[in-house]
């Protein structure tokens, strides 16, 4: 099994380069149960999209929280750096008429727009020269 956090110079989705990794595929599925657990006390949804590859997982452990008595759509990832990812998911669902539509991502590396919550965030005074 990997682990999580991997200290090692890595290329990010962004291009930009890191000097250590968050490697999602070491959450197993049970953890991303109890994080949909803990999600769906906060958000209801009818729908939800996980971004590929990374936010697949987290969707399938949402989907048994999914309601109809809304009109909400939730988008999650595993981890977000420059947020692009994220928007053009939201931006592929702009015309299904969906009342809101909400972010959510298991680990963010920085600053996100007001519409994603990160579950897991690091704080800016770690960001530089890691």
């Amino acid at each position: 099994m990997n682990n999580l956090f991997q200290h090692k110079k890595f290329t990010l989705h962004s291009v930009g380069v890191s000097n250590f990794k968050i490697e999602c595929d070491a959450i197993t599925e049970e953890d991303y149960k109890t994080l949909a657990k803990i999600i769906s006390k906060k958000y209801k949804f009818k729908e939800v999209y996980g971004v590929p590859r990374g936010g697949v997982p987290f969707e399938n452990a949402l989907k048994e929280f999914k309601s109809n008595d809304n009109n909400n759509l939730l988008i999650v990832d595993d981890v977000l750096t420059t947020g692009n990812s994220m928007q053009e998911a939201k931006i592929k669902f702009q015309d299904k008429q969906y009342d809101n539509v909400f972010g959510v991502v298991v680990f963010s590396r920085g600053d996100s727009p007001n519409w994603i919550k990160c579950v897991f965030q690091l704080d800016k005074f770690f960001r530089e020269n890691v």
